[in-house]
Formats: C-alpha cells, sequence, structure tokens
C-alpha cells in the first residue's frame, strides 16, 4: 500500500482539524478574550513571568514539548501494525492531546498562571492537589530519567560507532556532541541580544540559526573532536554532565537560555520535519510492516496499550505542566492559545508520524522489517536501538533530496538530541516549581514549617528535582536501568496526568455553563484506558512477585482513582473557582 497516499490524507485531516475544530473550540467552549490581562503581564518578574512574542513563545512550547516520547512510543507501537499507531498519532492527537493542551494553557493563564496542580486545587480542592503533585513528581522523575539514560547513550562511544560510516550507527552519536554545547552559548547571546540590547528579532534569529547549522556541519566534519577512544566519556560522566546543565537551565532566567534555545530548536526541528516530509514524498515507499498485528509474540493486548505505548505522540499529560507551569507565564494575548496550545500539539504528531513511518516504511521488506521487530522483548529492551531505527529511517528521507546519508543522520540525531535536552530543562524547572508547591503546602503546617521553607528556595528545589531524575536514571533493576524497565509505567502516568488534566478542564468549563463533552469524553476515555492497563500491570506484578513496581503500580491506581472521584464530586456540587 502507498504510504504517500495514507501521509498526504493524514495531513488534510491535520489542516481540516486545526482549521474547524480549534477555532469552533477558541470561539464556543473556551470564549477566548484578546483584551484579557494575562498573567505575563500581571506578574512580570523578568525571570518565570515574560511577556513573549507568539512565535518565540511556540518554539518555546513546541521545543519543550516534542522530547524523545513522540518518538520512541510510535517506534515501538507499531509492533501492532502501521494503521492502529497511525490513526492514533492523527485523531488522538487532534481530538484528545490537542484539546488537552489548549485546555490546560487557557486554565493556566485565567488563574495567574498556576500550574495544573495548583489548578487542581482551585477547581477541585486541596486533597486533589496532593494527589496531583504526587503524580507529577513520579511521572516526571521516570520520563527525564530515561531521556537522561538514553541521550547519554547517544553521546557515548558505544561499540557500534564507526566515524566513517555514521548511517550505520545504532545507539552511539557523539558528532551531535559539539552541536548540542555550542548552542547553549549561542543561544545565551541570542536571549542577551534580544532582551538586554533589544535587537530586532529577524537579524538574531538569522545569525543564530546559521551558527546552529554551522556547528551542526563541525561536528559532522570532526565527529569525536580529535578525542581518543579512551579519553570518550564514559555513559555515566554524560549523566553528571547533563544533570548539571539541567540545573543551571532551570535556576537561569527563562529569557536568558531557555526562550532562544528553545526557539533556534524549533526552527531546526521544523526544517527537518520539511526535509524529511519532503524526502518521504520523493521516495513515496510502501509500507513493509503489516498493517494490523493484533497478536505479535509476547506483547500486552493491542488494546488498551497501543494508548499507553504512542503516549506523548498522540497524548500527553506531560504538556499541561509545561503549558501551565511555563508557557501560560510567558503568554502577551490570551487568543495566542489556540496556534501555541492546539497547534504545538499538531507540530508534536508530525512528529510522531514520521517516526511511524520511519519505522515502517524504510526496510528492505517485509521479512527485515520482522526481523527487527521478532518479539516483545526484543522491541520493549532496546529504546535506544528503536531510537536507532527512527534517526536512520528519517535520514534516508533526507537522503533522497540529494544529501550524503551520513551529513543527514548527524541533522536527525541533533534534531533528536536537541529536543530531548529541550525537555530536559524546561522539565527540570517544571519539577522545581512542583517541589516549590509542595513545599508550600509543607509549610502551612506549623511542626514541618521549616522543612517547607527550605523546599520553597529555587536552588534546593532544583538540587531536588535532580536527585530524583539521577534516582531513575542511575538505578537499576535486574540489572536494567530503572527508567527503561518503568517505561510502561511512564506511558500510564502520562496518560493519567493527561485525563485528569482534562477532566479538571472539564469541571472549570461546566461550572461557566458551557459546552464541556468536547473535554470529559476525551477525559474519561484516557482515564478509562489508563486505568485499565494500571490494573493489568498490578496484576502482572503480583504474579511476578515484584515488590518495587506492584507498589509504584498501586500508587498510581490509588491516586488516579482518588482524583477522579473528587472531580466526579465537584461537577455533581460545582467546582471551586
Amino acid at each position: 500500500m502507498s504510504a504517500a497516499v495514507v501521509t498526504f490524507l493524514a495531513l488534510i485531516v491535520y489542516v481540516v482539524g486545526y482549521r474547524y475544530y480549534s477555532r469552533w473550540l477558541a470561539q464556543k467552549v473556551f470564549v477566548l478574550d484578546a483584551n484579557a490581562v494575562t498573567p505575563a503581564h500581571e506578574l512580570e518578574d523578568g525571570i518565570d513571568f515574560v511577556p513573549t512574542r507568539p512565535l518565540v513563545l511556540f518554539g518555546h512550547h513546541y521545543a519543550s514539548i516534542a522530547g524523545l516520547a513522540p518518538m520512541l512510543g510510535p517506534a515501538v507501537a507499531v509492533f501492532w501494525g502501521w494503521l492502529p499507531a497511525l490513526v492514533w498519532v492523527v485523531c488522538g492527537s487532534l481530538l484528545v492531546g490537542c484539546v488537552h493542551d489548549f485546555a490546560a494553557l487557557v486554565l493556566s493563564a485565567r488563574h495567574r498562571g498556576e500550574s495544573i496542580g495548583s489548578l487542581c486545587e482551585s477547581i477541585l480542592g486541596p486533597k486533589a492537589k496532593a494527589l496531583f503533585l504526587l503524580l507529577i513528581l513520579f511521572g516526571v522523575a521516570l520520563a527525564m530519567g530515561v531521556f537522561v539514560y538514553i541521550i547519554s547513550l547517544l553521546f557515548s562511544w558505544n561499540d557500534d560507532f564507526n566515524p566513517a560510516a555514521l548511517a550505520e550507527s545504532t545507539t552511539s552519536f557523539p558528532e551531535v556532541v559539539m552541536p548540542s554545547a555550542g548552542l547553549m552559548i549561542v543561544a545565551m547571546v541570542c536571549g542577551w541580544l534580544l532582551y538586554v540590547k533589544k535587537k530586532p528579532l529577524l537579524p538574531v534569529t538569522i545569525g543564530g540559526f546559521s551558527a546552529l547549522l554551522g556547528l551542526i556541519g563541525l561536528g559532522y566534519m570532526f565527529p569525536t573532536l580529535g578525542f581518543e577512544r579512551a579519553s570518550w566519556p564514559q555513559q555515566n560522566t554524560w549523566i553528571w554532565i547533563l544533570m548539571t546543565y539541567a540545573y543551571a537551565a532551570s535556576v537561569l532566567p527563562v529569557w536568558l537560555l531557555l526562550q532562544a534555545r528553545d526557539f533556534l530548536n524549533s526552527l531546526l526541528l521544523v526544517m527537518g520535519l520539511l526535509l524529511m516530509y519532503s524526502g518521504f514524498f520523493i521516495q513515496a515507499p510502501t509500507f513493509d510492516a503489516p498493517a494490523f498485528n493484533p497478536n505479535p509474540e509476547g506483547a500486552p493486548p493491542i488494546l488498551p496499550f497501543v494508548f499507553i505505548t504512542i503516549a506523548c505522540g498522540a497524548a500527553s499529560g506531560f504538556h499541561s505542566l509545561v503549558a501551565s507551569g511555563t508557557t501560560a507565564r510567558q503568554l502577551d494575548k490570551e487568543h495566542h492559545a489556540r496556534p501555541i496550545g492546539y497547534g504545538g500539539m499538531i507540530a508534536e504528531s508530525l512528529l510522531g508520524l514520521i517516526a511511524v513511518l520511519a519505522c515502517t516504511t524504510t526496510f528492505s521488506s517485509g521479512s527485515a522489517w520482522a526481523k527487527l521487530y521478532v518479539n516483545w522483548g526484543a522491541v520493549s529492551a532496546t529504546l535506544g536501538a528503536k531510537l536507532g531505527v527512527f534517526i536512520r529511517g528519517s535520514a534516508s528521507f533526507i537522503h533522497q533530496l540529494g544529501v550524503p546519508m551520513e551529513l543527514a543522520t548527524t541533522l536527525v540525531a541533533m534534531v533528536v538530541v536537541s529536543f530531548a535536552l529541550t525537555t530536559l530543562d524546561s522539565a527540570t524547572r517544571l519539577l522545581r516549581f512542583n517541589i516549590e508547591e509542595i513545599g508550600s503546602s509543607i509549610a502551612k503546617v506549623p511542626a514541618l514549617s521549616p522543612i517547607g521553607r527550605l523546599l520553597t528556595n529555587r536552588f534546593l528545589a532544583t538540587g531536588g528535582a535532580c536527585a530524583v531524575i539521577c534516582f531513575f536514571a542511575f538505578f537499576e533493576i535486574d540489572g536494567k536501568p530503572a527508567g527503561l524497565t518503568l517505561w510502561t509505567l511512564f506511558g500510564g502516568t502520562n496518560q493519567l496526568i493527561a485525563g485528569l488534566a482534562l477532566l479538571t478542564a472539564t469541571v472549570y468549563i461546566k461550572k461557566k455553563g458551557r459546552n464541556y463533552w468536547p473535554l470529559a469524553i476525551p477525559a474519561v476515555f484516557m482515564i478509562a484506558i489508563t486505568m485499565f492497563a494500571l490494573i493489568s500491570k498490578l496484576i502482572d506484578f503480583m504474579n511476578s512477585d515484584q515488590t518495587l513496581l506492584l507498589g509504584l503500580t498501586f500508587a498510581l491506581v490509588f491516586i488516579g482513582v482518588g482524583v477522579g472521584i473528587t472531580a466526579l464530586l465537584a461537577l455533581r456540587g460545582g467546582a471551586r473557582d
């Protein structure tokens, strides 16, 4: 079957969804007000609350949400066939993920830039807030632990790395180390020029993006920076380097590093996506994977686990943290929430779609695809290798445009790493906010107030955020990194946060007397499939006598049920404003 025809139809669905459905949501459900005073103006402090140009804020938001997950999830989920993965990536994003992101951004902008955890308290009550904050702490720390582990793997000089044939590399891409590090300096210079020297956006953008492309070229030419194998940092060293960077990025003013770096990264990803899709349509491949593979060897049931596995490629609770934790505090005008919230998720879904295509159309035959996706154990245990499949597959699309395969591979690897890094630093900042909110709640208890005040310190809270991320990056279960072992739990946690955030928005819209069904239906769907998946895993862990996994899964089920009951009571009795 022609993959190009299927993809063209999918792109039309995206256009129709944004043109009509998002406009209806903006006008009839959220009733956006272009004259409303946003938190960025009301609470401007030059650190977290900063009125930002919509194009720059779109880039920051997009780069923050588009991490490894929309590439990793679909790369695994195609094991059940390309059709279920593609349908959920496209339709799930338009009807669930985009609505979720849009709602979180609007609600936060109307509640002084409060995070989704604080919004739970404002709308559902303090008990719901406490449960939500714990859920966020676990979910984000776990996801970032996985991200740090995989980035460090990509930075490492592994046995499969061959500088003379980068396209054959599986998990080792040290050629992106120099451009990744250099981009930090370029971004800080751009931030200084924009906010201190008040230079125009266009020339700063052209200069910064040109410097980024030059750094990628240098990384391609000097992939190991002249270092010998014995001198190259080991994977654990890279983890510490990455966490040092995440700490610094979390405490610096948002305009100095994050905004400019995320904006430049978003331009890089847009360019990369344009090249990938252009090359894909020129190649016009057919699918090597089966359309539907309902019972692959060793895999859990396709329903509900295809939704849980794809996660961020279609709907992500993490996005509600970004939308409410950082983006809402930089929103210049309320009506900008539509292109940034709804449109940003479509842009991420396009990344998920190209991941589906790269992992199902770039093999020599169906048997070659089946050899790689031989059983569930091989698929789920080698997330880094599956990311390598995405990188090589996407690079093969760009190669169709006449770009050397090695250079195309370097470009795609840089796209992957840069977005993983932007998600890491944004998530560390969000965890800092989360810990500060927990500290504020603890400080209200007289006996615990000294501890609570410590947790509200920006530098100490960031240290706590880095500590919990390091736990999942380093800790091992049965000889494997805990983050990789718990990846399914990350998917469940992520989807549970999305469902509960949608449920919170449902209560808010119902209280306003508007049509809340566009929020309620996806909320119930997300919570139902996630709870079903978590209960299934709970039974599996009970049978396998895995105490830690059993306890974590039980805690997730408890939190989901607790917040769900609180929301249902609020729906019956009226939400708190």
